[in-house]
């Protein structure tokens, strides 16, 4: 087999999320499997270039993974004619721009969401990639996620007849960092930042409800700072002034209603960090990151409201769990990997930067329905 070398120029990777999950357990990953096989005699061989604004920080990280190429001036990375792909991780209110020099440069673009900081600028980026010709992605991992591909699995399969409603909830205690330090940068609880969950997570569940179960026609929001003070990484208070809960519920075009609950303020009693639960006619499910149960109407019990008895049985073992059958890779890794099918062999791929403005219209229009106390409509964007 004959080795294709593909330079990626990855920006934002010294971050918690562009190191772990797309340096470390993607790209690195990949490499370390012995490269993409690509099905034509070739293998593809990812080469990362290390781009960020701390220089001690690329080289600590470049030493550490054996790597030998990092700068710290994102424009002559670009001008690199032999780097085919710009990654981006960064902080939220550095993407846009750096996404649009990627644009001109002629480099096919993946990216994390959100994609930029309005509507607007997110459209504008994808008329941009259109009309450059270049291939474009942004991440969507959770649909690709054990417990939702068993979910996707289910609903292919027919096995909830009719859906009529889908709850999710998301969110775990972020420390304030006062007496324990924070799981979460500082930057994400400041607005003037790109912070707030609602900007973080409806991206996600724009992409997981369109994926699954179709397009979103409305929303109805509420987001709060519910910890109105914290502590930054070196130890000094700062006021939150962006939103640590979003409280939303989803029209879809097929009828049915989303809630989702995301949360950095609430403690976890559920199996795991994010679960979906939905109910159909013919059958209910409970997807989480890697799990699902099911409960088919054939064998629903038969629950009668008593409050003045104790419970006799365990709710939850009346549930089956849907089996693996098969393996799951690293979701991320996953995408990543259909990315790069996509711009070496030009393989289908639809998880673009119009799917990534979908994401910041549903989030704004969501602070936009908190801010006013209505429900907004959701309109169809073209690019």
């Amino acid at each position: 087999m004959t080795r294709r070398t593909m330079r990626i120029a990855m920006n934002g990777v010294t971050g918690r999320m562009g190191h772990r999950q797309h340096l470390v357990r993607s790209i690195l990953a990949i490499r370390e499997q012995g490269g993409l096989d690509l099905g034509d005699g070739r293998v593809l061989w990812p080469e990362p270039v290390l781009v960020g604004r701390r220089e001690h920080a690329l080289r600590a990280l470049a030493e550490r993974h054996g790597l030998t190429e990092w700068t710290t001036d994102l424009d002559a990375a670009l001008a690199d004619e032999t780097t085919e792909i710009y990654f981006d991780a960064q902080v939220t209110s550095a993407r846009a721009d750096a996404l649009t020099k990627a644009v001109a440069a002629g480099k096919h673009v993946y990216t994390e969401k959100p994609t930029a900081t309005g509507t607007a600028g997110a459209l504008e980026l994808a008329r941009l990639a259109r009309d450059a010709g270049i291939k474009h992605g942004v991440v969507q991992d959770k649909i690709f996620l054990p417990g939702l591909l068993k979910l996707k699995r289910l609903i292919d399969g027919g096995f909830f007849g009719e859906i009529l409603s889908v709850r999710g909830e998301f969110g775990y205690w972020v420390f304030e960092g006062d007496w324990q330090p924070a799981q979460r940068p500082s930057w994400n609880y400041r607005a003037e930042d790109g912070g707030g969950i609602a900007v973080d997570m409806f991206p996600h569940w724009e992409y997981v409800l369109h994926e699954l179960f179709g397009r979103v026609t409305s929303v109805s929001a509420h987001v709060t700072t519910h910890i109105p003070q914290r502590w930054d990484e070196d130890g000094e208070p700062y006021a939150a002034t962006a939103d640590d809960a979003a409280y939303g519920i989803f029209q879809l075009e097929s009828g049915a209603v989303a809630q989702i609950n995301s949360s950095w303020a609430v403690r976890v009693h559920r199996d795991e960090l994010v679960e979906f639960q939905v109910d159909g006619t013919h059958g209910s499910a409970v997807a989480g990151l890697r799990g699902c149960r099911v409960q088919h109407r054939s064998a629903t019990p038969r629950p009668v409201w008593n409050p003045d008895l104790p419970a006799t049985h365990a709710f939850r073992d009346q549930w089956q769990e849907v089996p693996d059958n098969t393996g799951f890779d690293n979701g991320f890794k996953a995408q990543w990997e259909l990315f790069l099918r996509h711009v070496a062999l030009d393989e289908p791929y639809h998880w673009d930067l119009l799917a990534g403005a979908r994401g910041v219209q549903l989030a704004e229009l969501g602070l936009k329905s908190s801010a006013d106390g209505r429900r907004y409509d959701v309109p169809e964007l073209t690019p």
